[in-house]
């Protein structure tokens, strides 16, 4: 009797884990990372250990050229890192498990990028468009156009510099002070 319950046991934590598994690997095309590779971060964030490519590769039934390609990618994203271990010559890797952490990592870097950018070509097209409303060789309709450009660059300013203050309070922490985390059910 007590083998079944504890065979029922491991059951119930290999489905509980594998339908969190599956979730993961279903949402991580967010990140930009495929099914599989979304897969093989699941898998590594159940295993409460650093993994080789031997051991990634024997779960999940995947060439180890491909774990090493996956493994690149998801380190690129700062979700996995490599650990070193005393004693092994091998590479292990361990996932990150702070979702919090990897969140701000992707989103906020993503962000402020997306910000810093738009901002670089939003005063490069001010000068144009500023250019074009004080030439006075230019026709009336095309400086009434470049007016409605510019005011509508005014709005994208204010959304551009809305987002790196986003960025930066993830980055700096401070939005967990305007949005605490808080215990399921609070």
């Amino acid at each position: 009797m007590e083998n079944n319950e504890q065979l029922s046991a491991e059951s119930k934590v290999s489905y509980a884990e594998e339908e969190v598994i599956n979730a993961i690997a279903e949402t991580m095309d967010l990140y930009g990372v495929t099914p599989s590779i979304g897969r093989l971060y699941a898998t590594m964030y159940f295993t409460h250990h650093p993994m080789t490519l031997d051991e990634m590769k024997d779960e999940l039934g995947m060439t180890k050229p491909s774990m090493s390609t996956a493994v690149r990618n998801l380190q690129d994203i700062n979700i996995v890192r490599k650990i070193w271990q005393k004693g092994s010559r091998k590479d292990h890797f361990m996932a990150e498990k702070n979702f919090f952490n990897y969140f701000g990592h992707f989103f906020g870097g993503k962000w402020k990028r997306e910000a810093e950018l738009n901002l670089i070509a939003i005063e490069k097209a001010e000068t144009q468009l500023k250019e074009v409303i004080e030439d006075e060789t230019v026709e009336e309709s095309l400086k009434n156009q470049a007016r409605q450009d510019l005011q509508q660059l005014v709005d994208y300013k204010k959304y551009c510099y809305w987002l790196q203050k986003l960025a930066d309070s993830i980055e700096s922490g401070e939005i967990f002070d305007l949005l605490p985390v808080e215990e399921p059910g609070t």
